[in-house]
């Protein structure tokens, strides 16, 4: 398909931006913002929405603890691109569950530290400490800290990865990655571990927790905060409430294709349809699976971002976090992605001048999730955002559109945080 006619596309299947719902808001003016701020970010949302490459989204922004904004547009099915005209349709609400996808990376991050904080591991210890097996092939030197800053030297996910089924085989997960060959000395070198890494923390996680991740998550944070859904994956009964992802925009072309397949192990198209399957949905993937509202999702943020704390209830001590969100790495080019990424144990970092996070919000901390989903905190604007995607474009004009969300929240915004983790 040709740009003109992609183009052309989103014009005609843009669907009709009134199928919208909202949930709970406080009046902005509750939170030192005036309406015309909610305004403009709303406006940011449907004008990205009428680009067509997103058939379902959904904002939830917390400013102060309270949800200034908690709405979505489209539909969670029936709305892909290439759905029949008589498909049916279920318009997106605000309880919608959506996948979270790497962004689940800094939920499982603040797991091992969780465990840290307790003393049953120390981020510096070897990971062979808790899995003696993983320390094949010279990798007896890699750390936990080397996992959480993806500079363990294992990015590359194995062939067999391919295969969904394997997901529901973790035992042979770990296996392979224990035989798995460094393609660099721990430490030496920046690059993004989309999968390999999660699976490994959570592996370590499970074996000091003596339970698995999602029961791990149900004692320390569902249960703890109420939550309904963050958590790895869903059970098969509530499979048809999770928004369905479609691949939206151009045809992906060499060379950028064969980028993404060496990240993802299989070819983009198939990345998409494998979010789609059940398997994957009910599965544990530490790095990528966590099922979530956008509401629930900014929770989480806002629990970090009051230093731990949540409605009276503490989840992590306040310096935990502190040491959470510390920036590793400064502006390194990340060999995977191929671009400079500031990364923490854990987490995405934003920047002075450009960045995830908008312009300006260089104590902003969260992660992206594949391909346009972002979920981050920033301190110094007292706000969690949660922004979930269905469409899944990897090249496409209209990702502008998306990135002047974050900006017009970071712009609009002012920076007059005063929680925790406000320096």
């Amino acid at each position: 398909m040709s740009l003109r006619d992609h183009l052309e596309t989103l014009v005609r299947t843009s669907p009709p931006e009134e199928v919208s719902d909202r949930g709970p808001e406080v009046d902005p003016r509750a939170v030192g913002l005036d309406r015309k701020v909610i305004e403009s970010i709303w406006h940011a949302c449907t004008a990205t929405y009428r680009t067509g490459l997103y058939p379902a989204m959904a904002l939830c922004v917390r400013r102060r603890g309270q949800v200034i904004i908690d709405r979505s547009l489209g539909h969670v099915r029936g709305n892909a691109p290439h759905d029949p005209p008589d498909a049916h349709k279920v318009v997106a609400s605000h309880k919608s569950l959506f996948n979270l996808f790497s962004a689940s990376k800094m939920v499982t991050a603040m797991l091992v530290h969780l465990c840290d904080q307790r003393g049953l591991l120390h981020l510096d210890d070897p990971v062979m400490r808790y899995l003696p097996e993983f320390g094949e092939h010279g990798k007896d030197r890699i750390t936990l800290r080397h996992v959480l800053t993806h500079r363990a030297g294992i990015p590359n996910i194995p062939s067999q990865f391919a295969d969904v089924g394997l997901l529901e085989r973790p035992a042979e997960i770990l296996a392979l990655l224990s035989s798995q060959k460094p393609r660099w000395k721990a430490g030496r070198r920046l690059a993004y571990h989309a999968l390999t890494g999660g699976f490994v923390l959570g592996a370590v996680v499970e074996k000091v927790m003596g339970k698995s991740l999602r029961a791990v998550m149900n004692d320390e944070i569902l249960g703890p905060l109420k939550l309904d859904a963050f958590n790895f994956g869903v059970p098969p009964a509530r499979l048809p409430e999770v928004a369905v992802n479609a691949f939206t925009g151009p045809r992906v072309l060499p060379p950028i294709s064969l980028f993404l397949k060496r990240a993802l192990s299989v070819d983009f198209v198939e990345a998409v349809r494998v979010s789609n399957d059940p398997r994957f949905l009910t599965s544990i993937v530490p790095a990528g699976n966590i099922i979530s509202t956008a509401n629930e999702a900014s929770r989480f943020m806002q629990l970090l971002l009051d230093g731990g704390t949540l409605d009276g209830v503490r989840v992590f001590d306040t310096p935990t976090i502190v040491r959470a969100i510390a920036e590793q790495t400064y502006f390194e080019v990340d060999l995977t992605l191929g671009v400079p990424i500031r990364y923490s144990m854990g987490f995405m970092l934003g920047g002075k001048l450009a960045s995830l996070y908008g312009l300006r919000a260089q104590r902003a901390f969260g992660h992206v999730g594949f391909t346009n989903v972002f979920v981050y905190a920033d301190p110094s604007r007292d706000i969690a955002v949660s922004l979930m995607t269905t469409g899944k474009p990897a090249l496409s004009p209209g990702l502008a559109r998306t990135f002047m969300i974050m900006q017009t929240i970071a712009h609009r915004i002012p920076r007059d945080g005063t929680g925790p983790l406000r320096r």
